[in-house]
């Protein structure tokens, strides 16, 4: 994780140890959610634990490509990326159906293990956007209308079968960071 990104993380884990007292704390196996994951626990007073379904989306022979490259690569999957991202398939990764069914198996898992706490997970862009598309009853065709910016905070909350977004990409905690 960068300095800037380091940052960002105790900047959202304060934010969080302010407001709420999460009970439990998932995060991506990928180290930058592990990393921010772990700056919340500390704030928090609670560990936080790996969870395997709120990895990234796996971009299959896209992964770790710049977007030049992969537009140069594969121009119609790329544009279709944009235009019409519930129809791709990476080359050799995910869909969104796939996504979404990894962020139901989180929402499921959470919800059931934790009827009544304040949970933090610690996910990705691709997740984030895809568990807030499922929240909000949106199509996965609406993908790129939801911003999701480094380090947001997105709160929804849950009673019985009715759930409300209370924040969406919520940023003001990251404002007193310099950036260069």
């Amino acid at each position: 994780m960068t300095a800037p990104g380091r940052a960002q993380a105790v900047a959202v884990a304060r934010r969080i140890a302010r407001a709420w007292q999460p009970g439990a704390i998932y995060t991506s196996p990928m180290g930058r959610c592990v990393e921010t994951g772990a700056a919340i626990a500390k704030a928090c007073g609670i560990p936080a634990a790996a969870c395997e379904d709120l990895n990234d989306t796996d971009y299959g022979a896209w992964q770790f490509k710049t977007f030049e490259q992969a537009r140069k690569d594969d121009p119609a999957v790329f544009a279709a990326w944009f235009a019409t991202p519930h129809y791709v398939r990476f080359p050799q990764g995910e869909s969104l159906q796939d996504v979404a069914a990894r962020a139901a198996n989180v929402l499921r898992f959470v919800l059931a293990r934790h009827p009544h706490d304040t949970i933090v997970l610690v996910g990705h862009d691709s997740i984030n956007r895809v568990l807030l598309l499922q929240w909000l009853g949106l199509p996965l065709s609406a993908y790129w209308r939801l911003a999701q910016e480094p380090c947001c905070i997105n709160e929804a909350d849950f009673a019985g079968d009715m759930s409300c977004i209370r924040r969406l990409n919520e940023t003001q905690h990251l404002d007193s960071i310099a950036t260069p």
